[in-house]
């Protein structure tokens, strides 16, 4: 019978947890990531990370952007001051890169492979830096797809 009251305490928690994020976000994150979408997004950040495709951070993003790569821009909801990431959607709907947000800065930073929470990832279709194999890059390739037509979809029913 204890463990019953503990199972529903602990989802009593993890219900608070989500209400307090969905507080926590910024007016302008839209179009924000659902549940499955967010979880895809995820994936495929650290799929990214593990192959060396990602850049962390607004300076490496803005600074890919301005170069001209193209990839995903996935940017955290719950950022605080919000002018820090203002520019970054204008910036990607001008150089045509899809973006979307998710709710928290710091599963963000767990799925990049990095401790301290990040405000966004772009996630490129190949590495700077060297090759990858054909199967990691068709793998990539797919998730990468995947998540895109997902975004396209809502962003699409938002507009």
């Amino acid at each position: 019978m204890g463990s019953d009251s503990e199972a529903e305490r602990s989802q009593q928690k993890e219900k608070e947890k989500e209400k307090k994020r969905m507080l926590a976000l910024a007016p302008i994150a839209k179009p924000l990531a659902g549940k499955k979408l967010g979880k895809r997004a995820l994936k495929l950040v650290r799929r990214a990370a593990e192959d060396k495709c990602l850049k962390r951070g607004v300076k490496e993003v803005v600074k890919s952007i301005r170069r001209g790569q193209k990839g995903l821009c996935i940017i955290a909801g719950n950022i605080s001051p919000i002018d820090v990431i203002t520019h970054v959607p204008i910036l990607c709907e001008e150089s045509d890169i899809p973006y979307v947000y998710v709710p928290s800065k710091e599963d963000l930073a767990n799925a990049g492979a990095t401790k301290r929470p990040t405000c966004c990832v772009l996630v490129l279709k190949k590495p700077t830096k060297g090759e990858l194999s054909v199967e990691k890059q068709d793998k990539l390739k797919a998730e990468y797809d995947q998540v895109v037509n997902d975004i396209s979809e809502l962003t699409s029913s938002l507009f």
